[in-house]
């Protein structure tokens, strides 16, 4: 292909004093997930999206990072504590489970168990379920030895914990079921059914059982496990995902579609421990009205700088599949999700239709206005368009990893591939335009300049094509790159566990701003960009 594209090494970068605006508060946790109590007394969050593990004081709300995402966690779900102190993750899709000791050293207990995700401790002995179909449960043996099965036939284990009684209680999250085994094994006897989505099964410091739903309305079921009799609770609290009692057997369930912690007290009453975050942000767009909306793999959030982040949607509710990256045109958003499709959704109706399917994984979006829709396959290394009768087309192909696209004013689409280190343009041949650069990913074109974010040096690019000139319009962006992790089951089909791979999203919001994904934070952020081409605080 031609490559008469900038040598970037031969320019002089801009000052890149430039500061964004905050539209939402950096998120505290990304995702929450698996919870427990340490025996220091802070609550220690799983954050399977971005690898992470914090800890949370929940008096005063503060957390610290005590596993960052580059250590050997890849998707950290469940969590537990020994008697010893000794922490116990159950990291799913590389179908592994870790222990941690208390001075912080980390040792692989097993990989023999498919997505690993339901993890408790009864004093010294350690206890896992899988969340597959067909999963088991087994007694695992940290020191040495290997797995014993106590059952299988699971419908998607997930959090668990043993009664009073001294049996084990875990959820059936396909059945609507909650069952009980001997940790020596033997038959599961069940306890109760007809529970929404059972995601954790949790006992308070008085052995009461209860039943947290995996539901838009945050349903947690007390349950009688003698008779089966239930209670339920509405919490208000989308995506339950655990739950945990400190010493004074105050209740704190985690979300992990918000990220955020909760204390459930009496009577109804909560109070916000850590609020709704975003775990990304993936995509982010804004409409012809000025609204921002930004995909965030569980939901779809609107955003703004005076009301900061307002849930429109969550998976599970009207909204198609796990969202990667949204568009809008018109009154509509273009969504796309996580398993290769592309819908167009109506958010203030909360309809969708298909538009195409199997597309492979996705990233970068954009539109016209003649309804023609243009997707980065990054794995597959193509760009593609989807007509107005959805009608699919590969535009370009035998790129290394696609991951940004936008159209100019002439329709002409650019493309970034942030493995080649290159922006093109996509002419009669494709034409690089950019070269050198460190990991491209989000890119946009306002007037008649292109921008670029270098995730490497987490700085955003200007450039003008008609003088070959650029400069660095902002430095020290909140960007980052995680890689991806696919989960596979027994069968060797992907079980739907896998985290998502990062990208960094850039769009264009107007009056010569940009919209930026800041996915290293967890907020979307308003760049506005000067005439001199360093941007302003």
């Amino acid at each position: 292909m031609p490559t008469n594209g900038t040598d970037l090494e031969a320019t002089e970068p801009g000052t890149g004093r430039s500061r964004p605006v905050w539209l939402n508060e950096p998120s505290g946790l990304r995702g929450a997930n698996g919870i427990a109590f340490g025996p220091d007394g802070l609550l220690y969050v799983a954050q399977f999206l971005t690898g992470r593990i914090s800890a949370v004081d929940i008096d005063s709300g503060e957390v610290e990072l005590v596993v960052p995402p580059d250590g050997p966690l890849r998707t950290p779900d469940d969590i537990a504590f020994g008697a010893d102190g000794t922490m116990y993750i159950a990291d799913v899709a590389p179908g592994r489970v870790w222990q941690r000791s208390p001075n912080g050293e980390f040792a692989l207990v097993t990989d023999a168990v498919v997505a690993p995700n339901g993890i408790t401790c009864l004093g010294d002995r350690l206890f896992v379920n899988e969340m597959r179909s067909g999963g088991r449960l087994f007694e695992l043996f940290p020191d040495s030895g290997s797995p014993v099965l106590l059952t299988e036939g699971l419908a998607y284990g997930n959090a668990m914990r043993f009664g009073p009684d001294g049996r084990l209680y875990y959820p059936h999250m396909m059945t609507d079921e909650v069952l009980r085994i001997s940790p020596e094994g033997g038959e599961p006897e069940l306890v109760v059914s007809g529970v929404p989505i059972p995601v954790a099964v949790r006992f308070d410091r008085a052995g009461e059982l209860f039943v947290l739903s995996c539901d838009a309305a945050g349903t947690i079921t007390h349950v009688d496990p003698e008779t089966g009799g239930t209670s339920s609770t509405v919490t208000g609290v989308p995506g339950l995902d655990n739950a945990a009692f400190d010493a004074a057997n105050r209740m704190f369930v985690s979300s992990f579609v918000r990220g955020s912690i909760t204390e459930l007290g009496e009577r109804g009453r909560t109070r916000t421990v850590l609020p709704p975050g975003l775990n990304g942000p993936f995509g982010v767009t804004v409409d012809p009205a000025g609204r921002i909306y930004a995909a965030d793999h569980f939901g779809l959030s609107s955003v703004s700088e005076s009301d900061g982040i307002d849930q429109v949607a969550v998976v599970g509710g009207t909204l198609p599949g796990l969202p990667r990256n949204v568009v809008a045109t018109g009154d509509v958003l273009q969504l796309v999700d996580i398993s290769g499709g592309l819908h167009v959704y109506d958010p203030v109706r909360g309809v969708s239709r298909g538009r195409a399917a199997g597309l492979g994984e996705l990233a970068g979006i954009a539109a016209d206005s003649n309804g023609r829709v243009v997707l980065a396959a990054p794995e597959r290394g193509q760009v593609l368009a989807v007509d107005e009768t959805d009608s699919v087309t590969v535009l370009l192909e035998g790129l290394q990893h696609p991951v940004g696209v936008t159209l100019d004013h002439h329709g002409r689409c650019y493309v970034s591939d942030d493995r080649l280190g290159r922006v093109l343009r996509l002419d009669e041949e494709p034409v690089v335009v950019l070269d050198g650069l460190g990991t491209p990913q989000g890119i946009a074109v306002s007037g008649d300049e292109l921008f670029v974010v270098e995730v490497e040096h987490r700085w955003l690019r200007r450039f003008d094509p008609a003088t070959g000139t650029s400069t660095v319009a902002f430095r020290e962006l909140a960007v980052e790159t995680l890689p991806g992790v696919n989960g596979t089951g027994s069968n060797g089909e992907p079980d739907g566990s896998g985290r998502p791979s990062s990208f960094v999203d850039l769009a264009v919001a107007g009056d010569s701003s940009l919209l930026l994904a800041a996915n290293a934070e967890g907020s979307v952020q308003l760049l506005k960009i000067d005439a001199a081409g360093t941007g302003e605080w």
